[in-house]
């Protein structure tokens, strides 16, 4: 390990000579050498903290132990370490998307350290935001939880935030130390203004959660130019299942517009919902080398979330659960050079579930502050308020302190299961 971080260290130099010239000031060779040292670090003692983060898991997930003192600043900051340093080592190859990730990482700590000063105030800032940017979508995917709970629909969009409206939430959300950026829809790729808005913020890494069927020549040159704009493309599994749920012919559109990335050397993401049907399929080597073969560098595993008790038996259970969590620590392992993230993951490892501004936060197309896309209650618009007072709001509030995140619950989703908890809670 200390081969490669220094041998990585050596050639982030050189990538940073490339990319600012040979004219480069005393300053800022000083500042590429504090990212060198801290990339340093990281790769040396990232094996030794996933193994303590494997072991905590393991031991939560066997049951033998109640940490009554969870720190979910801790254990958010740990995740989001483990997200870059993960990352920098899948970029190992890609000296364009190495150079980003460097200057991404120090942006990164610096967010960390936003968040833990405000912690220390008594103010807890996650450092993830999602953000659903539009509500129409091209595609009628079976069992989508966005058109069953109406936040996706055919008809034209009305009363939605501008992009300008947008790019003040991005930018409020980088001056609170807020990290990542999930640009979710709809359809999101249909809000070109507020992808390119999205640009503008270079310290928000913001993965694009898309179906993957309008990436155009015009998006290509965005993402060369804009390397914090991630496209995560949703794919099922193999040609057969991905097809059943999306629709014929949707899987080799995907792979054409795989290839038409990687073509340009661009990275991208797939993101997987995860069924009781797929969850073998989905952590197959053959699948997960085909992704990776095309350029794919980052695996997000998405639970199936039912929100009509129709879906209820897609959803994964705890067998399904166990079988992902211990099929993603052994990828780690096995493949590092893809990120492979679950969500929302067993609940019982990470303190509860991390929505309401726990870890993250959800805001609709109309500004609506909500705890989670699966759990589509507002009572707070932030329209009206800033990101920050919407933290505030009595919903979140009373969801983190009334212990409904962190309660006892059958499956992986606590806000679905206590939906009618959630909604007497908005009537109060």
């Amino acid at each position: 390990m200390r081969v490669v971080a220094k041998f990585y260290a050596v050639k982030c130099v050189f990538m940073n000579i490339m990319l600012q010239g040979f004219e480069e000031s005393l300053c800022m060779r000083i500042i590429v050498l504090d990212k060198i040292h801290w990339i340093k670090y990281n790769v040396i003692k990232d094996k030794n903290m996933e193994r303590e983060l494997q072991n905590k898991e393991l031991i939560m997930e066997r049951g033998s132990i109640v940490d009554e003192t969870f720190d979910v600043q801790e254990y958010m900051t740990r995740g989001v370490e483990r997200v870059v340093s993960d990352a920098l080592k899948a970029m190992f190859k890609d000296p364009r998307e190495g150079a980003f990730m460097v200057r991404f990482a120090s942006a990164s700590r610096a967010a960390s350290k936003k968040r833990q000063k405000a912690e220390e105030k008594g103010e807890h800032i996650p450092p993830f935001l999602i953000a659903s940017i539009t509500s129409k979508c091209n595609l009628h995917c079976a069992g989508c939880y966005s058109r069953c709970n109406h936040a996706t629909v055919d008809s034209e969009p009305v009363a939605q935030l501008t992009d300008k409206e947008w790019a003040g939430i991005f930018e409020e959300a980088d001056d609170l130390g807020i990290s990542f950026i999930l640009l979710a829809g709809g359809e999101p790729m249909l809000r070109r203004d507020v992808i390119t808005a999205a640009a503008g913020t270079p310290n928000i890494l913001f993965p694009i959660f898309t179906n993957g069927t309008f990436i155009d020549e015009k998006y290509v040159e965005l993402f060369d130019r804009s390397r914090n704009l991630l496209p995560v493309i949703s794919i099922e599994g193999e040609k057969e299942i991905t097809d059943a749920r999306r629709g014929v012919g949707i899987y080799e559109r995907l792979l054409a517009n795989m290839n038409k990335l990687h073509e340009r050397g661009l990275i991208f993401g797939a993101s997987v919902t995860v069924t009781k049907q797929n969850v073998k399929e989905v952590t197959t080597e053959r699948f997960l080398t085909e992704l990776s073969d095309r350029g794919c560098k980052a695996v997000i595993f998405v639970e199936f979330v039912p929100v009509t008790d129709d879906g209820a038996e897609l959803a994964p259970g705890d067998e399904e659960r166990e079988y992902l969590a211990s099929e993603i620590r052994r990828l780690r392992n096995t493949h590092p050079e893809m990120v492979y993230i679950s969500f929302p993951g067993d609940e019982k490892s990470s303190g509860g579930c991390v929505a309401a501004g726990r870890g993250f936060f959800h805001v609709n197309s109309h500004g609506g502050a909500e705890p989670c896309p699966f759990s589509p209650y507002s009572d707070v618009n932030v329209k009206n308020t800033s990101l920050k007072e919407a933290l505030h709001s009595p919903l979140f509030m009373a969801l983190r302190e009334g212990n409904v995140l962190t309660d006892d619950h059958v499956g992986g989703c606590v806000l679905y299961e206590k939906r009618e908890l959630v909604e007497s809670i908005l009537r109060r």
